[in-house]
Formats: C-alpha cells, structure tokens, sequence
C-alpha cells in the first residue's frame, strides 16, 4: 500500500478525470494522499477533496511563488483552513529563488509566518525549497521544535544530514529516477529509511519512464522501485516504511 505524500489532485490538469481517477488509484493500492494547498484557493479545493475522500488529507498555506497574494483575509483564511480536521500539515510553503529572486525578504517573513502556525497547532510543515537552500535551512533552525518533510528535495547530502538530526524527513519523487540525480541518490543512500517519504507532486515531475506525461500516483511504483534498488530493499518493504513514516509524520488516526 503506498502514501503518495504530495500530489495537487485540485489542479486543473485533473478536471476532466479527477473522479474517476482517485477512486481508482485508490482501489489499485493507494492508501493516502495528502493534497497541498498553494494559496487561499487551492487549500479550499484540498480541503475539499479531503472532505470527499476518506483516504484524501490536506495541508493549506501560501506557496512562495504566490507571495503577492498574501494578504490578511488569505492569511485568516489559511489560519482556519488549518484547524479544519482533515488539514494534516501547513503546506506548499517555504522559499524559491529559481525564476525570481527580487523579493527574498518577502518570501521569508511569508515562510516565518507558516512555521510559527505550524508551531501553535502543532502541526507539520511541507516545505518547498528550489535554489535557496541556505536560506531554508537558516530559517528552519530558527524553529528548533518545527518538524516536517523537505518536499522533493534537492539539497545536499551537508544539509540532508543537519535536517536529519533535527528530526526533520525527506521527500523522494520521480527525479530519482533521472539520469542526472546524482546528487539526489547520494542524499537517499544516507537517508535512514525510518525518515523517508514518497511522493508525485502530480500532475508535475513523472518518472522514468512516464516523464514528459501527466504524472499521478499510480507512478509511484517507479520510485519504490529505484529506492528499493539502491537501499537493498524489496517494493514491499519501501511501501511499508514509507507508509508507516507519512502516517506518523502527519498523524493520520485510523490509517
């Protein structure tokens, strides 16, 4: 049975298929999924289809990319959003320097106000990190009781071991089935499984050999299985671990 521990099922590229989709992957072994939220919207629609879907969780919060929608009635709104009962984690957020790296400051005060949320409601916190590692990694020091999942993360294998010991897990997806992740598989070779996730981030990042196509959990075996290569594990054994670390990291009762 799989966690796929982040996939934007609300994205429009799942509009035409979405209810048919989800019940099936469901009934071809995909136990969880939780679904991030981006800004005030897409935590709405998460939320929903939590709502809609017993095996469906949500995380809510504002992506750094979407900074400039970040006012107070979206701030009020995620902080309400987050007490909702199938709101597992505060979540898309964090900090991304990749297409444009003039308002930094904002991005950070916007990342800060996420963890200290998490930090009241004690709840996780999914956090996006592209070409700013340092960055990330200062601030979640600065929260030494925050704990979450750095998503498909990209970091070093430096940074993974710091984020490591600080109690934090780390997110696996299709590029570490790409011919230039190095890198990443030299962080998953050190990575203890008890701190692995799984996930899509459907409809983006598919695996070899669905890249270039709309990735969706039923892809996830692709990933088990070049984790399960490179650690000298069977699937099964990937399926299981990482399916027992996402239902404790997000405190998913009942799973």
């Amino acid at each position: 049975m799989i966690f796929d521990t982040h996939a934007h099922y609300d994205d429009k590229a799942f509009d035409a298929d979405r209810d048919r989709l989800l019940p099936a992957l469901n009934a071809s072994g995909v136990a969880l999924i939780v679904d991030p939220g981006c800004d005030a919207k897409s935590s709405r629609a998460a939320i929903s289809l939590a709502e809609r879907y017993a095996f469906v969780y949500a995380a809510v919060g504002i992506h750094p990319e979407e900074w400039e929608s970040c006012d107070e009635d979206a701030l009020s709104e995620i902080r309400a959003m987050a007490e909702h009962p199938k709101c597992v984690a505060i979540g898309e957020v964090g900090l991304d320097y990749y297409w444009d790296d003039s308002h930094r400051e904002e991005q950070k005060r916007l990342f800060r106000w996420h963890c200290e949320l998490a930090l009241e409601l004690e709840k996780p916190v999914i956090v996006h990190d592209r070409e700013a590692h340092g960055d990330c990694l200062e601030i979640v020091r600065d929260y030494p009781g925050l704990r979450g999942v750095f998503h498909c993360y990209s970091g070093s294998a430096e940074m993974a071991k710091e984020l490591l010991k600080r109690g934090w897990y780390l997110g696996f997806d299709g590029p570490v089935t790409y011919k230039n992740a190095r890198k990443t598989l030299e962080v998953l070779e050190i990575c203890p499984p008890e701190r692995m996730l799984i996930e899509t981030d459907s409809p983006y990042m598919s695996p070899v050999p669905m890249r270039g196509k709309r990735n969706d959990s039923g892809n996830l075996r692709y990933v088990v299985e070049k984790i399960a290569e490179l650690r000298g594990l069977s699937a099964e054994e990937v399926e299981r671990i990482t399916l027992e670390n996402g239902v404790r990291l997000f405190n998913i009762k009942n799973a």
